[in-house]
């Protein structure tokens, strides 16, 4: 049985498709269509539910311990009411899942990839000791992103939001605004009661903000250059391959992967993420093999792939074990010409 989040009813009033995603029914797009969804965010802002996503609470004395034990990120330099990105490895260096952390008043909160959340559970509870870890159960997500996204959550909700930096959260009421996001844009989330999720998604429907499902979602993070695991990232995938060595702090003691992460740090990168803008119509998708510009040798495979609704392009996101500034990609059985970019293909304006 599929799992379904408060607002799954919602959904299905406002027309949306509802697919299969991570064990749960959610929605790949709404009435407006993706690139509608897309160009929203990208303008104005668009309202996610994100009530997949796993919520694990970690408290007690030795919290702070088994999160550092257990991800790569230095957690010891969070201030109160501060989020950062971490990842959770393997003993090899590889990606159980990449996360966020929250430093609340009472307890640390952590943000799972709703595919992961329970072996990210079943991880942290075996390195646990005698700290305290369980699922967040009563609470779900919500997200409202774009560039209007913290003018919109202000008006809304009627709070004050112009200080609220980002990787930082306030609490009103009973909901975490954080100001953080999956889109390359600024954006929201919000973290609430389930019984609350209902009236708040309705608040801003009726404010105009414009739905968004999984097939945005997925278009927006992809020209931003995100990860999404299972394709920029798995257990033979480390931190370092993907770009984020910058969360990975050798100098905070040991932690889950540290060696095998020195020994790669020294061996200098097995492979790189970048971005590749095509030529043509025609899409990458993942698995498409990438070979040099001439076509002699294989350097890379595609991880993610769509149309740029914002670039108006096809592009992707791929691994090459080679630098490389052209390339040719082969899409079903055609070999056709791509130009290597960075993998955030799209950057906002600050």
């Amino acid at each position: 049985m599929l799992k379904r989040t408060p607002l799954y009813d919602k959904h299905l009033a406002l027309g949306a498709k509802m697919v299969p995603f991570a064990g749960w029914e959610m929605p790949v797009q709404y009435p407006a269509g993706i690139i509608a969804e897309h160009t929203a965010v990208r303008s104005a802002a668009g309202l996610f539910d994100i009530g997949h996503m796993g919520l694990i609470k970690v408290e007690g004395d030795r919290a702070l311990a088994l999160i550092q034990k257990a991800t790569t990120n230095d957690a010891s330099r969070l201030a109160g009411n501060q989020c950062q990105y971490t990842v959770l490895c393997n003993e090899r260096g590889g990606t159980i899942d990449d996360l966020l952390v929250y430093l609340l008043p009472m307890h640390y909160l952590i943000v799972a990839n709703a595919v992961n959340a329970d072996r990210d559970l079943a991880q942290l509870q075996k390195l646990s000791g005698d700290g305290y870890v369980a699922l967040y159960d009563n609470y779900c997500m919500l997200s409202v992103q774009g560039p209007q996204a913290a003018a919109l959550v202000s008006r809304v909700l009627n709070v004050d939001l112009s200080g609220l930096s980002r990787n930082h959260l306030l609490w009103w009421r009973d909901i975490i605004l954080s100001r953080t996001g999956y889109t390359g844009e600024d954006g929201v989330e919000l973290i609430a009661y389930k019984k609350d999720v209902p009236g708040l998604w309705d608040k801003f429907v009726a404010a105009g903000v414009q739905p968004c499902g999984l097939g945005a979602r997925d278009t927006l993070r992809l020209e931003a250059g995100l990860p999404l695991y299972g394709h920029e990232y798995d257990e033979e995938t480390s931190p370092l391959d993907a770009g984020y060595a910058w969360a990975v702090k050798f100098d905070k003691g040991d932690f889950v992967g540290r060696e095998a992460l020195q020994k790669a740090q020294a061996q200098g990168p097995r492979k790189k993420l970048v971005g590749i803008e095509m030529a043509g119509r025609a899409i990458p998708r993942q698995g498409a093999l990438v070979f040099t510009a001439d076509g002699s040798r294989q350097i890379g495979a595609v991880t993610s792939g769509t149309y740029s609704p914002t670039l108006k392009k096809p592009v992707a996101l791929a691994y090459l074990t080679t630098e490389a500034a052209e390339v040719v990609v082969d899409i079903r059985g055609q070999r056709l010409p791509g130009r290597v970019v960075d993998k955030a293909l799209y950057k906002r304006v600050k």
